[in-house]
């Protein structure tokens, strides 16, 4: 094939194949009859799909006891879908109508294993504007002149980060913003300790996530941000 990207295209533009990568956004395993009934299918057509999935890198399967659970393979397949629903979502009015759901969807999320929505980009841009980070090429983060001082408070190693195979800093182009957000090892770290200090909470059967009283206090005190 002339263009390796036409396959991955392929791929993800099957409908049910994009459903059943949507519902391991965030950065979960699960089985395939759990994926057949999220993606609105039958068990036998989730088999057929995830094969092809697997084989065309996109999924990894992980045996659980007598089941076999399927996850996204890394973050790089998650920073293309991203891009891509950048790409394919119109800007909706603001004065039209949207759901409850669609609304926390687009304030707070998880994006496999790092912050995403309208409060993972201010969330950003307030550490670029503190210093704490700043851009690096077209693509990345690196740490700004007061990046060590500053993730020390909440106990993050960026050093320990900067020394993993893992990007350490990536700019993601968020799909409900279409804004950069933080991701990388730096992102994934930062979430964590978020989800860990209590700041932030999953919603249950979603992506979505919210922010706690605790939560509120400290994006005022850190980011001077009102969530």
């Amino acid at each position: 094939m002339t263009y390796p990207i036409s396959s991955v295209g392929e791929l993800i533009g099957e409908p049910a194949r994009t459903a059943i990568l949507i519902a391991l956004l965030d950065g979960d395993s699960l089985p395939a009859g759990e994926l057949a009934r999220l993606s609105g299918i039958s068990a036998q057509s989730a088999s057929a799909h995830l094969s092809k999935l697997v084989a065309g890198g996109l999924l990894i399967p992980q045996n659980n006891g007598r089941h076999r659970n399927y996850r996204i393979t890394g973050p790089e397949v998650v920073h293309a879908l991203e891009a891509l629903g950048a790409i394919a979502t119109l800007p909706r009015p603001t004065s039209a109508l949207r759901s409850r759901g669609d609304i926390e969807i687009s304030h707070a999320r998880s994006c496999y294993d790092h912050l995403a929505g309208h409060l993972a980009v201010e969330v950003t841009k307030a550490l670029q504007n503190l210093k704490v980070i700043r851009t690096r090429g077209a693509r990345d983060y690196t740490l700004g002149p007061k990046g060590p001082a500053w993730f020390a408070d909440p106990n993050i190693n960026v050093l320990a980060l900067g020394c993993s195979r893992r990007t350490f800093a990536r700019r993601c182009l968020d799909w409900t913003e279409r804004k950069p957000h933080l991701a990388g090892a730096l992102g994934a770290a930062l979430f964590s300790r978020m989800l860990d200090a209590g700041w932030i909470v999953r919603r249950r059967g979603t992506r979505a996530l919210r922010v706690t009283h605790r939560g509120a206090r400290e994006l005022q005190t850190r980011f001077g941000l009102i969530a």
